[in-house]
């Protein structure tokens, strides 16, 4: 592969991590992104004692000059961008009837109003360079069926489908392909923390009950590990998917079926 660069938002740990892990083995330069500067921090070390060619941004998603500083810090630094990944996101465990203006605004702020300020900044890059790119966004099975007790994580979880549909027909004129990853239940910190909430709201819980009750729903009879995602992301970044845009695809080891 041609030297290509990309960058991952929400990548100090977690999924992100795992994805740009898996990018940088494809190849890509990688620009790490994320809010909790020292984390950042490591993860960026480690990827350099790899042998990584990495960069690191902090930055919060939900500021559009933020995202806009991140394209230009990434091409500043590597000369250009193919790649940008939303994959920066919160959760949160609330009955529907308590969610109130606190929760809508940082959890759209940040997963619905994030992934179109990352997809704006990344197009104009693209559009700059003369076309081409791609743009992939964490979307979950939580933007295909709504669940109860995460109404508002379901709803920006739409909301990424939604945009990945629109920016695909607008951009699709300049060669730019945006696709979005829609992930199961994986056991990462996020997912501890949705468990933690649950046994908050359901006494009858024990801590690990919650993730067990969705775990037994998977097909393939295990939870998610960030490779099963990044090797998605992959395949979204390489040239084998350039004649696919508009998708928002489930990774989920059967969970929801559409």
């Amino acid at each position: 592969m041609t030297e290509k660069v990309a960058v991952i938002t929400g990548s100090a740990g977690g999924l992100g991590k795992g994805i740009a892990e898996r990018l940088a083995n494809d190849g890509f330069d990688i620009v790490l992104h994320d809010i909790n500067q020292d984390l950042l921090n490591e993860t960026e070390k480690e990827f350099t004692d790899n042998g990584f060619k990495v960069t690191s941004f902090v930055g919060d998603v939900s500021k559009r000059e933020d995202q806009f500083a991140l394209v230009k810090h990434a091409v500043d630094t590597f000369g250009r961008l193919d790649v940008f990944v939303n994959n920066a996101g919160v959760e949160a465990v609330t009955p529907l009837m308590d969610i109130d203006e606190k929760e809508l605004s940082k959890l759209f702020s940040i997963n619905a109003f994030g992934m179109l300020f990352g997809t704006q900044a990344a197009a104009a890059q693209f559009i700059k360079q003369g076309g081409g790119g791609k743009i992939i966004s964490a979307s979950s099975i939580a933007g295909h069926e709504s669940y109860p007790m995460l109404g508002t994580y379901s709803a920006t979880k739409h909301v990424v489908r939604s945009f990945t549909q629109t920016a695909s027909k607008e951009l699709a004129k300049y060669k730019i392909n945006v696709n979005a990853y829609a992930p199961g239940v994986a056991k990462t910190k996020m997912w501890d923390r949705i468990d933690a909430e649950m046994v908050k709201q359901d006494p009858s819980l024990k801590p690990g009950d919650a993730f067990a009750q969705y775990t037994a729903d998977i097909s393939l009879g295990r939870y998610e590990v960030p490779t099963d995602v990044a090797n998605l992301v992959s395949f979204l970044a390489s040239p084998d998917s350039d004649y696919i845009t508009g998708q928002t695809i489930l990774v989920d080891g059967g969970m929801v079926y559409r």
